[in-house]
């Protein structure tokens, strides 16, 4: 990543990705998290359908197969995610739910690998694994008791896993349709399972109009326009340009776009033992990349790594998606991110 132009789009993910959890924040003054999230979740797929209508792209589900994947990303990758991640955030700081949500790219791996009968599961998976779910309880904990904190840092944990697991189920499914159409099914299918969840929540009711206020409304836009489909763009962007192993370092580079944000404009703190958990995740991802980080890493060092002989597939995480690296072919196959 050294042209100009991938320096600046990967410094734009990160902050469309980074700042939208100040603008969750922000909105949760204002409105209940689940319905929150259903908002922000009918602004996205608005626009991804008009994006379908203006450049002409396949738009219905033709198989079996298809409907099952739009259940899945729908249920899992969009609905519980997005519904976990806002509820969780209504306890903890922005920063916390960030970093928290950095472990997706830990979690991931080892599951595809436990639900990939032809991968074999490494020592380093195992090792990193541990060593990221240890950074959260240190994050968990950083609060001095077990409280809210520490719930909604399991909540945010439980978010992070919906994703995973989401992305390891769509990536067995072999579907028709192109990714931006699967995305804005399951933008819709995850808004429309939030409100159902919202109406039947006994503690969320719809704010009238006058407790709505500007804040409220510009932080449901910045989430809608500039997160979601900005942040989309921008990926698919990168991912063609700088391929997976680069885009995956957003997800460490968009906590600390939080971390200032949070601390500049919200006033949030940061404590030495948050900083010390996020360490603990980034180490964890370390270890479960080792592979994709040498290949990475080695040229800028003057070494040039060698391939692998025999075939086999690399579990590597796109960014916010799963993706499966053929290393011998070339051949990628990647399920679609859900922006933060």
């Amino acid at each position: 990543m050294t042209r100009k132009r991938d320096l600046t789009l990967f410094s734009l993910l990160a902050i469309a990705w980074g700042t939208a959890f100040a603008a969750i924040e922000v909105g949760l003054a204002t409105l209940p998290p689940i319905l929150f999230a259903a908002f922000r979740l009918d602004v996205a797929t608005v626009l991804f359908a008009g994006a379908i209508l203006a450049l002409g792209r396949e738009w219905r589900p033709r198989t079996r197969t298809d409907w099952i994947t739009i259940g899945v990303a729908g249920g899992l990758m969009v609905g519980a995610h997005y519904g976990l991640l806002f509820i969780g955030q209504s306890y903890v700081s922005s920063a916390v739910a960030a970093i928290v949500l950095s472990l997706t790219p830990i979690v991931t791996p080892p599951l595809a690998l436990a639900l990939l009968p032809q991968e074999r599961l490494r020592a380093p998976v195992v090792v990193g694994l541990f060593v990221g779910l240890a950074g959260v309880v240190v994050i968990a904990l950083s609060g001095g008791s077990i409280g809210g904190q520490a719930i909604g840092v399991g909540l945010l944990f439980g978010s992070a896993f919906a994703f995973a697991v989401g992305s390891v189920l769509t990536e067995r499914l072999q579907r028709t349709l192109p990714v931006l159409s699967l995305q804005t099914w399951a933008m819709a299918l995850g808004a429309g399972i939030l409100h159902g969840v919202s109406y039947a929540h006994p503690g969320e009711t719809v704010p009238s109009l006058t407790a709505w206020t500007s804040a409220t409304v510009a932080a449901l836009a910045y989430l809608g326009v500039v997160a979601t489909a900005g942040g989309f763009l921008a990926y698919f962007l990168l991912l063609d340009r700088i391929g997976a192993s680069q885009l995956s370092l957003v997800n460490y580079a968009s906590p600390l776009v939080a971390s200032l944000v949070g601390w500049a404009l919200l006033g949030e703190s940061i404590t030495l033992t948050t900083i010390g958990g996020f360490g603990m995740i980034v180490l964890g991802f370390a270890l479960c990349q080792l592979p994709s980080l040498w290949r990475l890493l080695a040229p800028v060092a003057g070494y040039k790594p060698r391939r692998r002989s025999a075939a086999g597939d690399c579990v590597v995480v796109d960014g916010n998606a799963y993706v499966l690296d053929d290393r011998d072919t070339g051949r990628t196959s990647r399920t679609a991110p859900t922006a933060d």
